[in-house]
């Protein structure tokens, strides 16, 4: 099991973080690893919808990765769920309000399945795995970057 956490200060109001985050077809825009994302299931930037991403794997292969949003509070908290990949990942964003702006905290927790699963047991990958997800969060850097590029609304 890897679990980790990251957060920065977006000069841009919670509501408008909140829609950019909520809407996952947005996420090849401030995430590396994800090359495409397109609505499966479910209504749209809701709780229960369902996304399947392409994340760029190992080999340079597109993966196949399903995300449901399980919980949202407008403008201030987006949790997800990611059912099928490489590996089980439960996670959420957390925004408050600040005078600069919208603290957002990235948190995330996963856990190996399939074949690889079994050697999590003795402790091997769990490495590669906590510095997967310590990288994953951290990208909330590059979301700074996008929307602070972006004309204020």
């Amino acid at each position: 099991m890897a679990i980790a956490e990251y957060e920065v200060l977006i000069e841009r109001d919670a509501m408008a973080v909140y829609q950019y985050l909520l809407d996952a077809t947005n996420l090849p825009s401030w995430r590396n690893d994800v090359r495409s994302v397109k609505l499966v299931q479910g209504p749209a930037e809701a709780a229960g919808a369902v996304y399947r991403k392409m994340v760029a794997g190992r080999s340079g292969l597109s993966i196949p990765a399903d995300l449901e949003i399980t919980n949202v509070r407008p403008g201030a908290e987006i949790q997800f769920h990611v059912v099928s990949g490489p590996a089980t990942r439960w996670g959420g964003y957390y925004l408050s309000t600040e005078d600069a702006g919208t603290r957002v905290r990235f948190a995330m927790e996963a856990k190996r399945e399939g074949r690889l699963g079994f050697f999590s047991r003795f402790g091997f990958l769990d490495g590669m795995l906590q510095r997967r997800v310590s990288a994953d969060v951290a990208q909330l850097d590059r979301l700074k970057h996008v929307l602070e590029l972006q004309p204020a609304i």
